[in-house]
């Protein structure tokens, strides 16, 4: 889904205040949902989560975090819904073998750097998590499902958008009141600047939670200075890749975004190379758009491809290192 354009707008917006009913009663049921006791895990579990609905930068934490756990010696894997896929699971997720409209899209990102299961049944899937060999369980996305105990929550925030209006959906991106989700976190990643998320930091700090200020970082690669782009993407937020092209040096001759985790289409493509070619220019996408491409589209689309990094890495490690002790 696009947000809507009101949810980064003062809550007292016309279509946030005709919404704010639905959305306390939608942000009442989740909170409670939330504070309900989980299962038990085979092992410990790290979840990578969000206050918000959308793109926070979940999947590329989870990446660094699991790379930070493997560097102690830790055998982590990832734990995914499979958000997008019709696949529910639980399974091991083979990037040569499945396909984003089985698995979804982040599930074949996270397979690329290590095991990867799949699992409406989160607790089935960590069972497999552990039976493939973890001793820790990452969790991608999953603060506010109830069904398994975690072991240290951390809250991803996009430094430009922060929380939005700060109201429930559907008046606002909130899956909660913050209220309630704040006793549910241990500590915040703030990727990127911005007041909003800078506002968020200032809360968490006077709640003594540890704030770990990241921002991603373009991978060696393609020299983009002066390349003419076509750039799309169908993310949380698009504007942040195309920022990121044109502070690379790429000079984009047009923006085209669509929905979040939307399915491309054989049509989108022809269109969009269409255009391309009337301004002679190349096509270029994020990487986990690149997998939703049909797959005779995808050699003619250049990726770009993002880490995360941490400004203060001994930080996060210190707090890992507490959550998760060697025996």
């Amino acid at each position: 889904m696009r947000p809507p354009g009101f949810w980064s707008r003062p809550p007292s917006h016309p279509l946030a205040r005709l919404l704010a009913p639905a959305g306390r009663f939608y942000g009442g049921l989740t909170a409670d949902r939330m504070d309900r006791a989980g299962a038990p895990p085979p092992c410990p579990v790290l979840c990578v989560g969000n206050f918000t609905l959308g793109g926070a930068g979940k999947t590329p934490t989870a990446l660094a975090l699991a790379g930070l756990l493997r560097e102690t010696g830790r055998a982590p894997a990832f734990l995914s819904r499979g958000y997008g896929g019709r696949l529910a699971g639980p399974l091991v997720v083979d990037p040569a073998w499945h396909a984003a409209a089985e698995v979804g899209d982040e599930p074949l990102l996270l397979a690329r750097a290590g095991t990867t299961i799949v699992a409406r049944d989160r607790p089935a899937g960590a069972r497999l998590c552990a039976a493939s060999g973890a001793d820790v369980i990452v969790m991608d996305d999953g603060l506010q499902n109830p069904s398994l105990t975690k072991t240290l929550s951390l809250a991803v925030v996009d430094g430009g958008s922060g929380v939005g209006n700060g109201l429930p959906f559907p008046a606002g991106p909130l899956r909660a009141a913050l209220a309630r989700q704040w006793p549910h976190v241990a500590g915040l990643v703030l990727v990127g600047e911005g007041e909003p998320g800078a506002a968020l930091a200032r809360e968490a700090e006077q709640r003594s939670l540890p704030v770990h200020r990241a921002h991603l970082v373009p991978e060696a690669g393609p020299d983009w200075v002066g390349s003419r782009v076509v750039a799309f993407a169908g993310i949380g937020r698009p504007q942040k890749f195309f920022e990121t092209l044109r502070r690379l040096g790429a000079e984009i001759v047009a923006e085209r975004d669509f929905p979040d985790h939307y399915s491309f289409r054989p049509e989108d493509l022809t269109a969009l190379s269409a255009l391309a070619a009337r301004e002679g220019a190349g096509l270029v996408t994020t990487e986990k758009d690149a997998v939703r491409l049909p797959p005779e589209a995808r050699a003619a689309v250049r990726v770009l491809r993002v880490a995360l990094a941490f400004a203060d890495e001994e930080s996060i490690r210190q707090q890992l290192a507490m959550a998760f002790p060697r025996a």
